[in-house]
């Protein structure tokens, strides 16, 4: 006869997390948690753990939803004999590093070819990350507007094809759409198509929001008016002036207005730009705001000294006035996410001193130090509360791409991806604590308040008291839901 229900030995494996402080988006809660196999299965005050149950006491800790990043460029391999100045971080130590930063999920940029089926590049991106990530992944693709299957012309027919076959595979978010390349000037009209077919299709479109015009008139007349000594990194900012980053993202608004297609501004750097995005806001166009990191802790003072080429990256950081007004948007909710832009060069690569304005490493490595920085800099010198800290970190990208509520909250039936913080642990920043293959942090010497004891990863514990566990393969492809309107935080004065 067969049995009406599992046996103890058949059931899940069982963990319970006792004594934390449970944080949402929407508030705190003292309570227990049970997880069973992937799961939150239980949410209650003085839960008695099943036979044979791991049992975690997170007596004075926070239980936090798994940090969610928008914005990575991670190799699909290890990189075999690396040039100097490639990048060298891969799925596996982008996950070693976003992990002990309390990341449980990661996306990632990847180039589409122009003659690739679309379901050619879901199975090779999900064959690649299910054979070595540890975070889970959801990827976005890189599709430019010639990019459609078999050198089709980019008509917005074939277009939407790849963009329908793409949400078919929980493919729902693409990589930045470069304003600041000349393709975009010379091809403006068919990327505007492109624009219109992926927001029919249920796709959110990223723009790297600055004018290529802008730039390369800044770079010219700034490299004629000081013979040359104008491509010089320590007046980095010049060429990026922030009226170009206006303008980008005026078009942006522009486009998402004209097509109704959700757009999302990458790394948007200054208090101006931040005002134009939350105009479009609270005129109910799907616009959603990322910020990158070092915009939140770092000015463009860096840029006058000797460790310039370090924080080289477009578009450059800016004055601490534009500084004030980003943290400002988070409080208020007109940002929503915060993406590393992870690049993995290492520290000698990126203190080339061969590189000027016109050749530069964009971006470095960051994963590990994201949520600490914010959460140490934000929450600890009270510029945002918990709950702002987690909407950031994890809600409001789960929501924008589709996860929620399998990923970016604490509830009965979401993944079980909690982040196990010691609010009060100080710790400086150093190179050697690194889990990225570059061994390389821009914010070495840095003192910072708050880490993650655990990290837990749908239910298995990956991270715990500065040691990966986590096993390269374990992560898995995250499927996302095509575009559907989120509740989001409504924005505040």
């Amino acid at each position: 006869m067969m049995p009406s229900s599992l046996t103890q030995a058949q059931l899940p494996a069982e963990l319970v997390i006792r004594n934390g402080l449970i944080v949402n988006e929407n508030g705190r809660m003292a309570a227990d948690v049970r997880i069973q196999g992937e799961k939150i299965v239980e949410i209650a005050p003085k839960l008695q753990a099943s036979p044979g149950a791991k049992v975690i006491d997170a007596t004075g800790l926070l239980l936090l939803p798994g940090a969610i990043d928008t914005h990575t460029h991670l190799e699909l391999a290890p990189p075999v004999n690396p040039k100097f100045g490639d990048k060298i971080d891969d799925w596996t130590t982008g996950s070693m590093a976003a992990l002990a930063g309390g990341i449980t999920t990661i996306s990632n940029f990847i180039p589409m070819a122009s003659d690739e089926d679309p379901n050619a590049f879901a199975d090779r991106v999900i064959k690649s990350l299910e054979a070595r990530a540890i975070a889970d992944v959801y990827p976005r693709p890189l599709v430019r507007p010639m990019s459609t299957p078999k050198g089709a012309p980019p008509d917005p027919l074939t277009q939407k094809k790849t963009y329908d076959a793409l949400v078919a595979r929980g493919i729902v978010g693409t990589g930045e759409d470069r304003m600041s390349g000349e393709q975009y000037d010379v091809n403006s009209l068919a990327w505007i198509k492109k624009f219109r077919v992926a927001g029919q299709a249920g796709v959110v479109s990223a723009i790297h929001a600055e004018d290529y015009s802008i730039l390369a008139e800044a770079v010219e007349r700034l490299q004629t008016e000081d013979a040359g000594a104008g491509g010089t990194t320590h007046n980095f900012s010049q060429f990026a002036p922030t009226i170009g980053e206006v303008l980008a993202v005026q078009r942006s608004v522009a486009i998402a207005e004209a097509t109704g297609a959700p757009i999302l501004i990458d790394h948007v750097s200054s208090g101006r730009a931040l005002k134009v995005a939350e105009e479009a806001q609270r005129r109910g166009l799907p616009v959603y705001v990322e910020a990158r990191p070092q915009y939140l802790h770092v000015t463009a003072q860096k840029y006058a000294t000797a460790d310039v080429n370090m924080w080289l990256g477009g578009p450059p950081m800016r004055d601490k006035w534009d500084q004030d007004m980003l943290w400002d948007g988070i409080r208020r909710g007109v940002i929503h996410t915060v993406g590393t832009d992870h690049s993995g060069y290492t520290r000698e690569a990126k203190a080339d001193k061969t590189q000027f304005v016109g050749k530069r490493r964009q971006g470095f490595p960051n994963l590990q130090e994201y949520p600490p920085m914010l959460f140490s800099d934000g929450v600890v010198k009270d510029r945002i509360t918990l709950e702002q800290f987690v909407a950031v970190t994890s809600t409001n990208t789960a929501k924008i791409f589709g996860l929620y509520p399998r990923k970016g909250v604490i509830a009965v039936g979401s993944d079980a991806d909690i982040v196990i913080w010691d609010p009060a642990k100080k710790k400086i920043i150093k190179d050697s604590d690194m889990l990225s293959a570059t061994k390389f942090s821009a914010y070495a010497g840095f003192e910072v308040t708050g880490f993650p004891k655990t990290t837990i990863r749908r239910g298995e514990v990956v991270y715990d008291n500065e040691k990966i566990l986590g096993k390269a393969g374990s992560g898995k492809f995250i499927a996302g839901r095509k575009f559907q309107r989120p509740e989001l935080r409504p924005i505040s004065d």
